[in-house]
């Protein structure tokens, strides 16, 4: 089986790639940048420099058609946001040329859209943070603006001086939820559960909200219950994660986001077993595969260099943890000797990423630190 995988640039493709290779598939990687992460893979077979998906999305789709066609790559494995979403939009066409499992476009922009998801999950009896429609309904701080569609332009609010010269246009504002951060992960056969993932979240960069930088297995029967009915009722085919948090005031689950693709902390479903990137790429070639519901509940999974080290730096106090989890038998990490370049370059960059955080003030509170009474902090998705 010929794969291609986009964004080679992330930690998650790379966890793809590894993914595949081990398991005999023939991996090509694309990113918009030559010196990408996965590049540097044994599991690599081939490296492509592909146009700027978010700023030349129909010169990206000829460059997939084209690609697809002269290389008879058998399936396209999209990883982030805008790739999806250009997959899903234009599937009708690239479909011709390769296998692809990914919703369709309908399904895609309500999972996509932050606003259209909470409100789709009302509608299931789903709980969801508070949504204020406009500055003044705000009755209660802190408060998270965030964009309406994408990641990223993150800020927390305490107080009504906060919202001077904010920009609210495309941005959702909703109330600030204490509490730890969980995952449920599917792959899904047109609302059809196939293979399915929870996670825990130990530690995240930026610590007041942000992507794993320890995560563990987890296992929650409501957790599930939520994931695949929110999935099921929109149909969804193709990768999927379902985003919430453990509300501390009441103890219930409270949906963040759908993030409708791969995920940045795949290795860790990976090494408790389920396999979503090769799941994927067979359920694409072949229409279904046999289903994969139980996995190791028992795995730790970091991610030292940069994420878990940026974290160690802008709250010091994790120090003792990260060394206690350092000598823990079930933690796991993405360092992998015999794939070991990737690594090499992770730790070679990792000085400049902290050095510019630091120069540039982004390194303790990025999006504003939230004035809770209970000091938790939390998802930067909410």
């Amino acid at each position: 089986m010929k794969v291609f995988v986009t964004d080679a640039n992330e930690k998650h493709a790379l966890a793809a790639i590894r993914a595949l290779g081990r398991e005999k598939a023939t991996v090509h990687a694309g990113a918009n940048t030559h010196c990408a992460l996965s590049f540097f893979s044994r599991h690599c077979s081939r490296r492509v420099v592909y146009p700027d998906p978010v700023t030349q999305e129909m010169n990206f789709v000829q460059f997939l058609i084209r690609y697809a066609e002269s290389e008879k790559i058998d399936v396209l494995l999209p990883i982030s946001y805008y790739p999806n979403l250009i997959v899903s939009k234009y599937k009708h066409i690239i479909s011709k040329y390769t296998h692809v499992c990914i919703a369709d476009y309908g399904q895609m922009l309500t999972a996509a859209d932050k606003r259209k998801t909470v409100l789709f999950a009302e509608s299931l009896g789903i709980k969801v943070p508070k949504v204020y429609d406009s500055i003044d309904e705000i009755d209660n701080y802190p408060v998270v603006i965030k964009p309406t569609k994408g990641s990223g332009a993150v800020s927390y609010v305490n107080s009504p001086e906060g919202l001077r010269g904010l920009d609210f246009k495309n941005m959702l504002i909703q109330e600030y939820v204490p509490g730890s951060g969980y995952g449920f992960y599917g792959l899904f056969q047109h609302g059809t559960p196939k293979a399915i993932f929870m996670h825990k979240r130990r530690r995240e960069f930026p610590v007041t909200g942000g992507a794993s930088s320890a995560a563990e297995s987890y296992y929650d029967e409501h957790l599930k219950e939520q994931g695949i009915q929110l999935l099921s009722a929109l149909q969804w085919h193709g990768v999927a994660m379902v985003e919430m948090k453990r509300d501390k005031r009441d103890e219930q689950y409270k949906l963040m986001e759908i993030n409708p693709k791969f995920w940045g902390s795949l290795d860790l479903a990976i090494q408790a077993g389920v396999n979503f990137p090769y799941l994927t790429a067979r359920m694409a070639v072949y229409g279904d595969v046999d289903p994969v519901m139980e996995y190791d509940r028992n795995v730790k999974f970091c991610w030292p260099f940069p994420s878990d080290l940026l974290h160690m730096l802008a709250q010091p106090k994790s120090i003792s943890q990260f060394f206690v989890d350092l000598f823990d038998p079930k933690m796991k990490t993405n360092v992998c000797f015999n794939d070991f370049l990737p690594n090499l370059y992770l730790i070679g960059m990792t000085p400049f990423v902290i050095a510019s955080r630091v120069l540039k003030g982004r390194l303790y509170f990025p999006h504003g630190k939230p004035d809770f009474p209970h000091g938790s902090f939390g998802s930067s998705r909410s």
